[in-house]
């Protein structure tokens, strides 16, 4: 069968089997039935029960074999081995696929992992889908599908919308579903992926994609359990301009855990998982409120390409907040044009047309005032996202129909812009600002959150493909990690230049390296065993003459053997020492989830302490490269901060594409790679590996 055929007959079925039925509308099996039925499912719904001939109104039967016709899904409210047997007898039926609501699988330890595959085993053999096991189940309230025993509906149905939810865990996304409908926020599919045995988040997101009803998708995720279905799914959503909003959870070490026992998932890093997400232009949410706003705003449609906020208030302290957001955020709030805020001033002269432009309430005497400021800011200020705040006073039945009237006209000449209130009004009056197209707020600081967020959806769908991956051979690895010397003569290989070098096996040998290469020298021990060589004092600076190589090697080979008595010694490595440059790490880290991960950030404690780096998932081209050293909190330091030469940014972003690229072909042997320091040397001078250490899994 179809994989999404499968996926069609889960999400969007005609009709519809219960194993497991009851006639108890409180009871798992007995929820889906009575909620269907309240909310109109046209379809077929056959209860299965050995113990009643009929369930809520409705005829039952024994067993599957028993019915009368093959529903396209299947519910499945029985426990452990009768939900095994359930899934085969279903799968012989033909069922397309089944949502599996009972739990105490892969959640619950080896056993529970062994069960899980005996029950997705007897799903394939017949090819259905699988949802589940451990799951609360979907629904979809176009079509009054209620796959789901969430006892969330019965404080009210979904209200109509083009927002759909993917959950991982079923408590949490019938938490946002409740959320949004309280908020009046239409969000008609929900869908919770529980253990995830076969059909997984990234599929649910990419049939959403596919969905024409469905123009934004909010996602909770725990762990990521298939990448690549993951990355397709926010791919293709980018090609369809559809925003993808996403609040991941297992950002600290107990929330990981907590992921790990309650789905089976696998949170992995969390910079890598928010790299993943920027590369695809899907936005991470930081709480449900942050999601939902997120969601509401990106339903009006207006995504610009280079967002650029300006502000319409009655309050100075509201203009302060959104500029305080508005810079931490990094969303741009250009001055007004200076021609412009003088010609405001003689229409209000204690006026403050700026940006944020405040016009005092004194507005409300003239309400045309509103229409022509707010005009002046579009036309002229030619700010993409425009945010008015009017608090409570465009809630008022006196101002509210005159304030609607003044700033409709303006959006009515300027449809393309995103236009965002900041008021407290009742439902009602709300629900008309909606009307005229303006995104409501009562929070104008959660608004500014929301509209940086569609900057960042538009940037995303405007960008094209990525830069060409330059061209790298092809190496055989060792077979075990080599030492420094062996680490850098592969990278040479890919285009990585170190500092100039030899690997001397002896005093006198070190001694006639050190004067070829010129004083001063480092020098330090060389074993494929010690990796971190600083750590045993294996490192010496500064080495400028015959006699202090001589004491060096002797003092190298001491400090090792006492440090680590069953290291592998090769000798000692005498490097011509550099001088002048900005010491940067690079780095590849092979992530469980998504691959070979890359790193790049400055040395020392902003590597250390400060954590200033940045990832990207491996391969990718200099551009890509570029962006991941400019987007660093130190990256001033490379661009020539007071006074200082620029480095070779050129030949830093160089290395650090041919390292991914490398990664990438290297294969899942490549456990890690570490160059520090990278030495990126003033104006055109290059930039050179000075260390590196090349971590391998051995063959099998």
């Amino acid at each position: 069968m179809n994989r999404d055929i499968g996926l069609d007959a889960l999400l969007a079925p005609r009709s519809v089997a219960i194993i497991g039925a009851s006639s108890d509308p409180a009871r798992i099996g007995g929820r889906p039935i009575a909620y269907m039925r309240d909310a109109g499912f046209r379809g077929a719904i056959l209860p299965v029960n050995p113990n009643r001939t009929e369930i809520q109104g409705l005829p039952a039967y024994p067993s599957v074999n028993a019915m009368p016709s093959v529903p396209d899904v299947a519910i499945v409210a029985v426990p452990g081995a009768a939900a095994e047997q359930a899934v085969a007898d279903l799968g012989a039926r033909g069922v397309k696929a089944a949502i599996v609501f009972a739990a105490g699988f892969a959640e619950t330890g080896a056993d529970g992992a062994a069960a899980q595959d005996r029950l997705l085993a007897a799903a394939r053999v017949h090819g259905m889908r699988l949802l589940g096991p451990n799951v609360l189940g979907l629904f979809n309230a176009r079509i009054g599908f209620y796959g789901i025993f969430s006892a969330s509906l019965e404080t009210g149905y979904p209200l109509p919308g083009r927002i759909g939810i993917v959950s991982q865990s079923g408590a949490y996304g019938t938490h946002v579903f409740a959320a949004a409908r309280n908020r009046r926020i239409g969000a008609p599919i929900c869908v919770t992926t529980g253990n995830e045995a076969d059909v997984t988040v990234g599929e649910v997101i990419g049939w959403m994609v596919r969905d024409p009803d469905t123009d934004v998708i909010a996602v909770y995720a725990e762990g990521i359990r298939e990448a690549v279905s993951f990355m397709t799914a926010l791919e293709a959503a980018r090609a369809a301009h559809k925003p993808v909003v996403i609040m991941k959870a297992g950002r600290s070490e107990r929330g990981q855990a907590a992921a790990r026992s309650h789905t089976a998932s696998i949170a992995g890093d969390d910079e890598v998982t928010d790299a993943v997400l920027a590369e695809f232009g899907a936005v991470r949410a930081r709480n449900t409120e942050e999601m939902l706003d997120i969601a509401y705003l990106a339903t009006r449609r207006v995504y610009p390409v280079r967002n650029t906020l300006g502000m319409i208030t009655v309050s100075g302290g509201a203009g302060v907040l959104v500029s305080d957001a508005a810079e931490t955020l990094g969303l741009d709030m250009p001055l007004m044009p200076q021609e412009t805020q003088a010609r405001l001033k003689t229409l209000l002269p204690f006026a403050s047309p700026a940006n944020p432009v405040d016009c005092t309430a004194h507005v409300f005497n003239d309400m045309s005032l509103v229409g022509r400021f707010t005009e002046a800011m579009v036309d002229e200020g030619g700010y993409s996202s425009v945010l008015a705040f009017f608090t409570h006073t465009g809630g008022a039945r006196s101002i509210a129909p005159r304030l609607r009237a003044e700033l409709s006209a303006v959006r009515d000449r300027h449809p393309d812009r995103l236009y965002v209130l900041s008021v407290l009004a009742s439902p009602e009056l709300v629900a008309q600002y909606e009307a005229d197209g303006f995104a409501v707020f009562e929070d104008p600081t959660r608004a500014t959150v929301a509209i940086h967020a569609m900057g960042r959806f538009g940037a995303a769908f405007a960008r094209g493909p990525g830069s060409k991956l330059p061209a790298v051979p092809a190496i055989d690895l060792p077979d075990r990690s080599p030492d420094e010397a062996g680490a850098k003569r592969l990278l040479a290989a890919i285009g990585i230049e170190a500092a100039p070098e030899q690997s001397c096996a002896s005093a006198e040998a070190a001694v006639a390296a050190a004067a070829a290469l010129g004083f001063p020298v480092v020098m330090k021990i060389l074993s494929p065993d010690i990796q971190h060589k600083s750590e045993i004092g294996g490192v010496l600076l500064d080495i400028s003459d015959a006699a202090e190589v001589r004491a060096g090697y002797a003092t190298l080979l001491a400090r090792a053997k006492a440090a680590a008595p069953s290291a592998r010694i090769d000798g000692v490595l005498v490097a011509k020492q550099l001088r002048g440059g900005v010491e940067c790490i690079l780095g590849i880290h092979r992530d469980p989830v998504f691959g070979p991960v890359a790193m790049f950030g400055l040395g020392g404690i902003f590597v250390e302490i400060l954590r200033d780096v940045a990832f990207r998932r491996c391969p990718f081209g200099e551009a890509e490269a570029m962006d991941m050293i400019s987007g660093i909190r130190g990256a001033p330091l490379l661009l020539g901060a007071r006074g200082r030469p620029p480095a070779d940014l050129g030949a830093l972003a160089r290395m650090l594409s041919r390292l991914s690229v490398f990664a990438h072909r290297a294969g899942p042997r490549l456990l890690s790679v570490e160059l520090n320091p990278v030495l990126a040397m003033p104006d055109s001078g290059g930039a050179y590996a000075l260390d590196a250490v090349l971590e391998l899994e051995a063959p099998p």
